[in-house]
């Protein structure tokens, strides 16, 4: 016999995907409000209100997302931050109430995927939170695997090689590599950049992307010619530069 059913009730709500993150934030109020907004959009929020229960938990994996905030009783987000970078590459957003220019810069070298200054609205927050964990599908890629000089980047996995060794980077910085060698030999804005990796426009005295391209410089070296892999494009942007064979090197 068929199952009967009530032709006229409701169709069931689709059922989210249950994902699990980490707000390490010592304000009590603030984050249980955050839980239950997040709630709905199929987020499991764990909560942590010192920099030590933050770590042990963030160690325990499962965790897709972690939002730091930088003022803790017992340490600064940013020290935290690299802790957490020694193990993991989950993606991190940082919450400041401090508004300096160079506060932000720090987080972002200290491997932060975006940062978002307090007090926020949880819907700008969610915005945020979507923005980051989107850059870790492939699917946003045209070319999922590129290979230029001795660097192999890989979308399909978000993993980088080079000179044959894994790079470990963070979410940013890899989505502002594929973005350069994607159009290498031309020049990619800053404002396109700033679009890809923040899922933002870039404002006057915006220093996101130069702050990540210091960082991939540390991380890569020059390329196999000896010479810089980037270029800066003074008010514009910068290029991926093809390496310069020993032939060339003296045309410049």
């Amino acid at each position: 016999m068929d199952t009967l059913r009530n032709e006229g009730s409701p169709p069931a709500a689709p059922v989210l995907p249950v994902r699990q993150i980490l707000l390490i934030d010592d304000d009590q109020v603030m984050a249980e409000m955050l839980a239950e907004y997040l709630r709905p959009d199929g987020f499991v929020v764990h909560l942590a209100h010192t920099a030590k229960t933050g770590i042990e938990r963030a160690k325990e994996g499962g965790i897709v997302l972690i939002i730091l905030d930088v003022m803790l009783p017992d340490r600064d987000g940013f020290s935290v931050l690299h802790e957490i970078r020694q193990q993991s590459r989950v993606p991190v957003i940082m919450l400041t109430t401090r508004a300096a220019v160079t506060d932000r810069v720090s987080g972002l070298e200290a491997g932060a995927d975006d940062y978002i200054p307090k007090p926020f609205t949880p819907i700008e927050l969610l915005a945020r939170m979507r923005t980051v964990l989107r850059r870790g599908q492939p699917s946003r890629f045209g070319c999922p695997f590129l290979a230029i000089d001795d660097l192999v980047v890989d979308a399909g996995s978000r993993t980088i090689e080079c000179r044959g060794k894994p790079v470990m980077c963070t979410a940013a910085e890899f989505d502002l590599l594929h973005s350069l060698l994607s159009s290498t030999g031309a020049v990619v804005t800053r404002e396109h950049l700033t679009r890809v990796v923040f899922g933002r426009s870039s404002y006057a005295g915006d220093r996101g992307i130069d702050n990540l391209i210091s960082a991939l410089r540390r991380k890569l070296g020059p390329g196999s010619d000896g010479q810089d892999r980037f270029r800066s494009i003074r008010s514009t942007g910068y290029v991926f530069l093809y390496p310069r064979y020993p032939a060339e090197k003296g045309d410049r």
